[in-house]
């Protein structure tokens, strides 16, 4: 993985959230990521480079499957026109974002109806569908590994054998697990928590309170990777944000494993990339 690259290009979607960039050529990709913690739209140009993003914390969802359909759609209609009124400010022309593409944690396959009809509810037209790991590796670019998506509600991951997927596999575990071992502990609400978790500058404090359940997301990689077979585990997802969790995955697996500096806007990222 070219970690020089990746890091530069994220830097420059993270820096989109504020700053919406000219796009080269007319025609636009979508990224739409609903997911546990967050709804993200991610928008690219026709040769990948980063236009404009938007993101709203919600709590519609669980493990991938939305459980407020009204909610959700809402949501996402907001962020379409946030979009469309950002782009069409900068260009000098109205713009209708239409082709979205939208990804899904591995085993949620049964709910791709419900969010192809928020998509389309909200006026995208569906091209594309994907699993959010292997959406991750349109970013990551990486032929032999594993890529591990850490997202509010589960742990997925994609296993690549010379550059193609030859294993999907997800299970409940994420970063709305570790808002409840610290809410127990500090004797505080779930929304206090996820402040706490939000806060780089308590990470080193609170990475014992939550290493329990690091060690259980490394137990999911364990249970489905050939531990003398990968060289390495690359991390993405919001969860990821955690301060040295890598460094518990690593120790726990015997896996050397990275993760970019801001791993949360890698899959909607990827996601988008495969708007075609």
């Amino acid at each position: 993985m070219d970690i020089q690259r990746i890091e530069s290009y994220m830097k420059r979607v993270e820096q989109s959230e504020t700053e919406t960039f000219q796009p080269v050529g007319n025609k636009f990709k979508v990224g739409l990521d609903l997911g546990t913690a967050y709804i993200v739209i991610v928008v690219l140009d026709e040769e990948n480079n980063p236009i404009a993003c938007e993101k709203q914390a919600h709590n519609f969802l669980k493990d991938g499957v939305v459980v407020d359909y009204s909610g959700t759609l809402r949501v996402v209609k907001e962020l379409k026109k946030k979009l469309e009124d950002r782009i069409s400010e900068k260009t000098g022309r109205e713009v209708e974002l239409i082709d979205c593409a939208i990804a899904m944690p591995a085993g949620t396959e049964s709910s791709v109806k419900t969010h192809q009809y928020v998509a389309e509810g909200a006026g995208f037209e569906v091209v594309a569908v994907l699993d959010e790991p292997s959406a991750a590796n349109a970013v990551y670019q990486i032929s032999d590994g594993v890529i591990v998506d850490i997202g509010g509600g589960t742990t997925g991951l994609a296993i690549l054998k010379d550059g193609k997927v030859v294993d999907i596999q997800d299970e409940p575990t994420g970063g709305t697990h570790l808002s409840l071992v610290l809410a127990g502990n500090y004797h505080i609400s779930f929304d206090e928590a996820e402040v706490i978790k939000q806060d780089y500058s308590k990470h080193r404090e609170i990475l014992p309170i939550l290493k329990p359940v690091v060690e259980k997301m490394a137990s999911i990689i364990k249970k489905y990777v050939n531990l003398s077979e990968t060289d390495t585990i690359y991390l993405c997802g919001g969860t990821c944000c955690l301060t040295g969790m890598e460094k518990i995955i690593e120790k726990e697996t015997g896996i050397k494993t990275v993760k970019p500096e801001n791993p949360f806007l890698v899959t909607p990222t990827g996601i988008a990339m495969n708007c075609k």
